[in-house]
């Protein structure tokens, strides 16, 4: 692990991935952090806990909460009809702001009319993998904003025909933001690898990696949309 986080390597650079993927390291500060990171607590108490969705009947080994709107494969729902039929906690004000000044920062344009309306917040132990998958479900194809807390991952960003090449494999750190839109909007990207016992002292995370995603759902008012 020296090799990857010694400090004697170079700051890692903002970069842009590939067109519209746009990676900025350390975004959000130690202190941001381990706010969220209290809130997190607070969100996995319910009313709908922590849980891996089933993909074609096998358990996620990602875990994972949502605000604002449920999703389940491969539908948003206000209720969470596959785990206890509970109602998810409402979307936050101050997650709206979080999400203008992230698309801001990754395309430095004013993005006031960005509005998020759901957050998965997946957990990811030491064993935890993310296949590689397109974020579909949504009606609306705005920008994607993912914001990294504890452990360090290696996260795979690909191309939006397939699941294989050419993909680039990125480290993400705790408070990095990593945000995906326009020609990338729909380009394949998973998870292969956790980078245990790299979380920083004053994220708030011990063990293990928190990824937040927020959303433009586009479902207004709408009960639910499933697509196939």
């Amino acid at each position: 692990m020296s090799a990857l986080f010694g400090d004697d390597l170079m700051a890692r650079p903002r970069r842009e991935i590939a067109p519209g993927a746009v990676h900025v390291p350390g975004w959000l500060s130690l202190e941001q952090q381990g706010w969220i990171s209290a809130r997190y607590r607070e969100w996995v108490r319910g009313p709908v806990p922590l849980r891996g969705a089933k993909i074609r009947g096998h358990e996620m080994s990602v875990k994972t909460v949502c605000l604002g709107w449920h999703w389940q494969p491969y539908k948003y729902t206000r209720e969470a009809t596959d785990v206890n039929g509970q109602q998810v906690l409402p979307f936050p004000e101050w997650m709206v702001r979080l999400g203008r000044l992230a698309v801001s920062e990754a395309y430095g344009l004013d993005q006031a009319t960005y509005t998020p309306d759901t957050a998965l917040v997946n957990y990811y132990d030491a064993g935890a993998r993310m296949g590689m998958h397109q974020d579909k479900d949504e009606v609306s194809l705005e920008s994607v904003v993912s914001l990294s807390i504890g452990d360090a991952c290696q996260f795979r960003f690909g191309n939006s025909e397939g699941r294989g090449r050419p993909y680039e494999d990125v480290i993400l750190e705790s408070g990095d933001l990593f945000v995906f839109g326009g020609p990338s909007r729909l380009a394949f990207h998973g998870v292969t690898k956790i980078f245990a016992e790299t979380a920083p002292e004053g994220c708030g995370i011990e063990s293990g990696r928190i990824n937040i995603t927020l959303r433009e759902t586009g479902l207004g008012g709408s009960e639910d949309k499933g697509t196939e």
